[in-house]
């Protein structure tokens, strides 16, 4: 079954996230894999995650897909006119990769080359709308294809940022414009969480569109205190920073708590799925869908 049917399906997705290097070493890719196959219905090949220059996510999603595993596709605003992206995208689907996520992109000012120009031709919205003309077999230009692609089109949404309520209005635009699924920044914060979620059930966007909440095991308390000081948006309960602290193996916390996670939003309504980032720790995917006793396939 593909991503697609097993969301049709009513299936408890596990999507997982791979981040390719910063060379043209495609081993690395195949290598990385392994932790995902058998444990992941499929997984996202991010696209210059950190503005930083990697191996593309398209070249990465076709080593993926030679190997046994469904790739989603991360697409961004930041580095493509409508153009490269039509372009891109029309590539993606003729190598036999459907899932794209809609992204805007980390801005090139956090990156290792911040003098890079963004482009931002298109917005994340305006892109999933740009991806759902092209699943109707048309182009921007309004020129019609005479082979359409069909995508199943993500985006992502941060239930962190503030205020609430615009983040609700962002989630129901993406939903609007076409959105068939939902990863969410990862969850460090239930209540706040469970208010965002609250909110997308009152307004019946869970039934429109499968949402899976961001799970990231951490390996220190380094990264948590990292996060809440670096990246925009994230919020980080104190409660986890004192677990992380106080552990005495904080590599075994950070999986318990990566755990409690997903068994917590396997109960709460509207949650369709996972979405696992195990940033630079893919070796930890196998064991966190083990202990949370989630499967794939």
């Amino acid at each position: 079954m593909t991503l697609k049917e097993k969301i049709e399906s009513g299936k408890f997705i596990v999507c997982g996230e791979i981040g390719p290097p910063k060379s043209c070493d495609g081993d690395v890719i195949k290598e990385k894999s392994k932790y995902f196959k058998g444990t992941a219905d499929a997984v996202n090949i991010t696209d210059n995650q950190t503005a930083v220059v990697r191996l593309s996510s398209i070249a990465s999603a076709k080593i993926l897909l030679d190997e046994g595993i469904e790739p989603i596709i991360q697409m961004t605003c930041r580095d493509r006119n409508r153009l490269a992206i039509q372009s891109d995208l029309l590539g993606a689907a003729a190598l036999g990769i459907h899932n794209v996520l809609c992204l805007t992109g980390d801005y090139q000012k956090f990156g290792d080359q911040p003098e890079a120009k963004g482009v931002f031709d298109l917005d994340s919205i305006q892109l999933v709308a740009a991806v759902a003309k092209m699943n109707s077999g048309f182009l921007l230009s309004d020129e019609e294809m005479k082979k359409k692609p069909d995508f199943l089109i993500g985006a992502a949404a941060n239930p962190f940022a503030e205020p609430l309520d615009m983040r609700i209005i962002r989630l129901f635009k993406k939903v609007r414009a076409g959105a068939h699924f939902i990863q969410t920044q990862p969850v460090f914060d239930m209540n706040i969480f469970n208010k965002w979620m609250e909110k997308a059930v009152e307004l019946g966007l869970h039934e429109k569109c499968a949402i899976f909440a961001g799970v990231m095991p951490v390996k220190s308390v380094k990264a948590l205190y990292h996060m809440k000081k670096e990246v925009p948006g994230v919020k980080i309960n104190e409660e986890y920073i004192s677990r992380m602290e106080n552990a005495s193996d904080p590599k075994e916390e950070g999986v318990k708590i990566a755990v409690e996670m997903i068994q917590t939003f396997r109960r709460i309504k509207g949650v369709r799925g996972v979405h696992i980032m195990p940033m630079m720790w893919e070796s930890i995917m196998p064991v966190i869908v083990k202990e949370a006793g989630l499967t794939a396939g």
